[in-house]
């Protein structure tokens, strides 16, 4: 159980390491595998792009949530934006630079963004949070491979000729920002308070990645070289799993649910 915020580290049961083996294993698979499959198969299978986005969605909050727990407060959804704030840079950066391997350097250059700026955190601000370098480069990894994989979903490519004219130039970057944003920093910050449990805030992670699939499936139906039905479907089944196993924890660690009604009319409170 974490403290939610009252200042030490949060743990679970799942390990930290298996995390960021699923988030960024996974991210980064995923995008590859939506990017090829797409150019061999049909754009039907770009909706893998947007499953390695979740992985590193539920990478990143696990993230938010272990350096959070030492009482960040209202810094919690700062933390997130920041996270798709490095992603945005280094993943642009990584895919103008690097060609086929562009998500590897995207990846790797928002790690250590994210180093930088923890240092900078912990030994310039004062800080003082024991593992803020390594959360903040986790964080910063988890949100370029949540723009890259998202991106993949929208255009069926990491290519940055694709994803520069039908994600940036169109205005898209910025619905991937709030959604991945919110997706990273929202499970945490929906979950905090000392009855938090890790399985809770990860499927909240889930439910919201899943949000963000949907998003990003609306968007390729502009697009010619991404399916959008194959996204949204798998979305929409993806966020209905997820929010039943979230109310069914809701109801497991609640001390007890009631229904409060509808609120009283005007005259009734007269």
């Amino acid at each position: 159980m974490s403290a939610g915020g009252a200042g030490g580290e949060a743990t679970g049961g799942i390990p930290q390491n298996t995390l960021i083996a699923v988030g960024a294993l996974g991210g980064l698979i995923a995008a590859y595998a939506g990017h090829f499959l797409v150019q061999a198969a049909g754009p039907a299978f770009a909706f893998i792009g947007a499953l390695g986005a979740i992985c590193a969605i539920v990478w990143g909050g696990a993230a938010v949530r272990r350096v959070a727990s030492y009482g960040l407060g209202t810094g919690v959804p700062s933390i997130g934006m920041m996270a798709l704030g490095m992603g945005v840079v280094a993943s642009m950066f990584g895919l103008a630079v690097g060609g086929i391997a562009g998500p590897i350097v995207a990846f790797i250059t928002a790690s250590i963004i994210g180093l930088v700026i923890g240092a900078l955190a912990n030994r310039v601000l004062g800080m003082g949070i024991p593992i803020m370098e390594q959360s903040m480069t986790e964080i910063a990894g988890a949100g370029a491979l949540t723009i890259i994989g998202l991106s993949v979903a929208m255009t069926g490519t990491f290519m940055f000729d694709a994803v520069l004219e039908t994600v940036v130039a169109t205005g898209y970057i910025a619905v991937i920002f709030i959604a991945g944003g919110m997706a990273i920093l929202h499970p945490f910050n929906a979950n905090l308070g000392p009855d938090e449990q890790q399985d809770r805030t990860l499927t909240t992670g889930v439910e919201k990645g899943a949000i963000a699939m949907i998003v990003a499936g609306i968007v390729a139906t502009v697009s010619t070289d991404a399916s959008a039905i194959p996204t949204i479907v798998i979305g929409i089944a993806l966020w209905y799993v997820a929010f039943r196993k979230y109310v069914e924890l809701v109801n497991r660690d609640a001390y007890k649910v009631l229904g409060t009604g509808l609120l009283p009319s005007e005259e009734e409170l007269e």
